[in-house]
């Protein structure tokens, strides 16, 4: 099985995270199967930006974006060109090295 490779970061894992994924399932389904609770504000139905990642390794691995992802993609703080939408980016068979960035532009966490 793939892993992935998550960055440390504050919020979401301070010491990174080395999770497997199950082909066929978005990074998101995968984090949250493993207890990395990334914002998912529209319910993964890519309507909002709140689970942005940054795909710094196998980024090829992945299906490229589609319309809907790049337009919501074009409104999210600190895009870069290995950006994407974890709702949506499907894990093949390769492992990713994945970091969420610092902020969002949700401006109201539904987390406590």
């Amino acid at each position: 099985m793939p892993q992935i490779i998550f960055l440390p970061h504050a919020e979401h894992c301070p010491e990174g995270a080395v999770i497997e994924a199950i082909p066929g399932e978005t990074i998101m389904d995968a984090a949250l199967r493993n207890g990395i609770e990334i914002e998912h504000a529209c319910e993964m139905s890519c309507a909002c930006t709140t689970c942005h990642v940054i795909v710094r390794e196998g980024l090829g691995s992945l299906e490229e974006s589609d319309d809907l992802e790049d337009d919501m993609l074009d409104k999210a703080w600190g895009l870069e060109p290995d950006s994407r939408l974890s709702c949506q980016a499907v894990v093949k068979d390769t492992d990713l090295t994945v970091e969420i960035p610092k902020y969002t532009i949700n401006q109201v966490s539904e987390r406590q």
